[in-house]
Formats: C-alpha cells, structure tokens, sequence
C-alpha cells in the first residue's frame, strides 16, 4: 500500500475510533455539564491520562481559551488544561472548551482539530460546524 493511502486509511481508523470514544463517553456519562466532565475525566476509558483543570491565564497565547500543560515527558505523567479564567463561571461554556482537548491527551500530536471538533461535538451533541462556532466565540470574546 502507498504511504499516502495508508496514512489516509490511519486517519480514517483514527477519526472512527475518536467517534465511538465520545458516543460511547456520552451514553455512559450523560449530556455534557460540569458534573460530567468531571465523571469523563476520571473515566481512564475516555481520557487514557490523568488530566486537571485550572481556570488562569498563564501560557495562554493571544487568542487561546485554553492551552494543555504536559506535566512530564511521559503523558502516564499527567496533563494540566488551562482554561482562560473568563470562562471559571461559564458551566454551560467551560466543558465544551474542555472536552476539546481529549483528542490531543489521548492521542497526542496524530489528534488534529478534525478529531477534537469531532469528539467535542458528539459530546455536546452539536453539529460540528456549530460546536466549532462556539469555540470561535469563546475566543473572539476574549478581545486579545
């Protein structure tokens, strides 16, 4: 198999398997809230590696509502998302722009943004296109 058609096919693999891992996450955690993000990310099946939140401003770039923080150089080490601290009273905002993230913890670098728009969006049962509106949103609010 050509290298093009092969990465294509682990790309294709990737993106199924990021599928079944957030319908998965949502029918046994629920419609995506606080509460669940918190049950998503001790679930080792959904996040693979211990991950924090902290709502602050540091490291974020302009333009960035959150930024993910490897806590070694082994992910079995752990991660710390930063959320930009506007979004700390936002519930109906801050596990979206969170769940964001799973892709990248999970799969490090071979997670691109078609895997995290995707699992975000069957989380928050949207539509990608609209689940990618609100992350627009959220950062254009920020007026960096």
């Amino acid at each position: 198999m050509r290298d093009g058609k092969f990465e294509e096919k682990g790309k294709e693999a990737l993106l199924a398997h990021v599928r079944r891992l957030a319908e998965d996450a949502r029918e046994r955690h629920g419609p995506l809230s606080p509460e669940t993000l918190a049950r998503i990310l001790e679930d080792r099946r959904v996040v693979r590696y211990r991950t924090a939140l902290r709502f602050d401003e540091e490291g974020l770039r302009e333009g960035e509502f959150a930024w993910l923080e490897a806590l070694g150089e082994d992910p079995s080490e752990g991660f710390l998302l930063h959320i930009h601290p506007a979004f700390e009273d936002r519930p109906d905002l801050n596990p979206l722009l969170a769940v964001y993230y799973v892709p990248s913890i999970d799969y490090g670098d071979v997670a691109t943004h078609v895997e995290a728009e995707t699992f975000g969006s069957i989380l928050a049962d949207l539509d990608r296109d609209a689940y990618y509106a609100i992350l627009c949103e959220a950062a254009d609010s920020l007026g960096q």
